[in-house]
């Protein structure tokens, strides 16, 4: 009797689970490697202080900032009213706004790649093989049978060499650039509201201007009536003193023409008809406030267009790396599962479950250099967002120094021409009384009439020209806004936090 033999068992070291285990790793492995250059904010020029700086306000440590309602430093309660308005009603604003959630959709369209897609499609039918179908002796012919199947599809793109990633960040900064934008509109709508409003009012204090010197032109015209009457004056004086009466009362109406149009500018920007809005009269008469400037380097961090452009520079370079991923392969994660039954009673069975899994990958061996000029394509296209960035840096810089240079030069001359005004007061007054003395004609009251008209409207422009320059020198310096109000995750954060607006 032969001894029993022993049985040999060949066992696999590594299971087959494993081989999935580890070729997932691998897969794993790759999408935390990013290529492409890591991105860095292109330097700019910034100097230690602005040149036209003088003697104006430099911000203290408690205001450094002009706050969200800027316009709140002129004290003026008919603006603040206005400016509040523009958040609810102005059309442009509702549009930027829907171009920056336009801008989030495409974000969270191109985020959705970080996870697989998974379809279904599911069908019924009823099929019978024909009776004459060869082979003739096949056991199906003249079978007719159901076929229930439930399929799911599974579809993943690996974000091996960071090809999804790159995408996201591309999109993820032209939706904070959008912010920006955004912000950029805001800010301009409240400035030319309040230029809008300044130029109104300033038309105001010379239509109440001319009105004035109406009335002592009538009181002038009247005295030459009377010499006249009583021999004292030629009618040829009445008609100079009746010429530049009417002359001044043409000039008083003409006023009316732009007051209405930006009456009209007004109510369109706070989002009304212009017949359904109104603005009241209100001469100009108090200067512009201090504004507090801060530093060159601050501007950086507090204008809503230089963020917008570095967020672009952002994009570009996320675009460079996403053009250098076309040189590696493409993996691709696809599975399918499901059931599939001839009876709908067994279709969800165990036994009715099929799948499958695989992996693959493609790339690209000959292009005729097609991957190399999409790669030279956006490194150009990085270049010409850096130089678009420090242009616009340095426009920046340009409208401070513009509206420091105009607040301080406007001052002077305010000052001046102050002193002219008087002046020519002074010669009125000595020529009207030479006039009603006998000694001189009246063609002298004529012109030290005119002269003082003249140096007076000037005077009010003057003041209407400082009140732009302090709001247009808000606007160069930011409105208040501030970098950190832009949102970090726009695909997740759909309210921004603005201190000036509220989308």
């Amino acid at each position: 009797m032969m001894p029993p033999q022993k049985r040999i068992i060949h066992t696999d070291p590594k299971p087959p689970g494993w081989t999935a285990v580890l070729l997932l790793a691998g897969v794993l492995q790759l999408a935390g490697c990013a290529v492409g250059p890591k991105y860095k904010t292109p330097a700019t020029p910034t100097p230690p202080a602005y040149q036209e700086m003088g003697n104006w306000k430099t911000a203290q440590p408690n205001d450094h900032n002009l706050g969200g309602n800027w316009w709140e430093l002129f004290q003026d309660s008919q603006l603040n009213s206005l400016e509040q308005q523009i958040n609810v009603s102005n059309q442009n604003l509702k549009a930027a706004t829907a171009q920056y959630q336009q801008a989030r959709a495409a974000l969270r369209y191109n985020r959705a790649d970080y996870y697989p897609t998974i379809t279904a499609n599911p069908s019924a039918s009823r099929n019978r093989y024909s009776n004459n179908r060869p082979p003739q002796t096949s056991i199906f012919n003249g079978i007719t049978f159901n076929d229930f199947t439930v399929p799911l599809d599974l579809s993943y793109q690996v974000n091996a060499w960071g090809r999804v990633s790159r995408r996201v960040e591309s999109y993820r900064e032209q939706a904070q650039a959008s912010a920006a934008d955004l912000a950029v509109v805001n800010l301009s709508l409240h400035a030319n509201l309040a230029i809008d409003y300044f130029a109104a009012r300033t038309l105001d204090a010379e239509e109440k201007l001319l009105k004035d010197t109406v009335a002592q032109y009538e009181q002038a015209l009247q005295l030459n009536v009377d010499r006249y009457n009583g021999g004292l004056a030629s009618e040829v004086e009445v008609e100079q003193a009746r010429t530049i009466l009417e002359t001044t009362r043409a000039q008083m109406i003409d006023v009316g023409v732009a007051r209405a149009q930006y009456e009209h500018a007004v109510a369109i920007l706070i989002g009304k008809p212009p017949a359904e809005f109104s603005l009241p009269p209100l001469p100009l008469t108090t200067p512009p406030p201090a504004i507090p400037v801060g530093v060159p380097s601050e501007l950086l961090e507090r204008r809503p267009d230089i963020a917008a452009a570095e967020r672009l520079v952002a994009s570009a370079n996320a675009q460079v790396g996403l053009a250098r991923t076309a040189y590696y392969p493409l993996v691709n994660i696809v599975g399918e599962g499901g059931f599939n039954s001839g009876t709908i009673t067994t279709l969800l069975q165990g036994p009715s479950a099929i799948w499958s899994v695989g992996l693959s990958a493609s790339m690209t061996i000959f292009d005729v250099g097609r991957r190399r000029a999409l790669s030279d394509e956006a490194k150009a296209g990085y270049d010409s967002s850096v130089a678009s960035y420090r242009e616009t840096v340095l426009s920046a810089f340009q409208q401070v120094e513009d509206n420091l240079a105009g607040l301080r030069i406007l001052e002077q001359e305010a000052g001046t021409q102050a002193t002219a005004v008087q002046a020519a007061q002074r010669s009125l007054s000595l020529s009207t009384t030479r006039y009603e003395g006998g000694v001189t004609s009246y063609l002298e009251v004529i012109t030290a009439q005119n002269a003082a008209l003249s140096d007076e409207v000037t005077a009010v422009n003057i003041l209407g020209r400082r009140m732009a320059s302090a709001v247009l020198l808000i606007q160069a310096l930011g409105g208040g806004w501030d970098r950190s109000t832009l949102p970090d995750r726009p695909e997740c954060c759909g309210k921004l936090v603005s201190r000036n607006s509220n989308p």
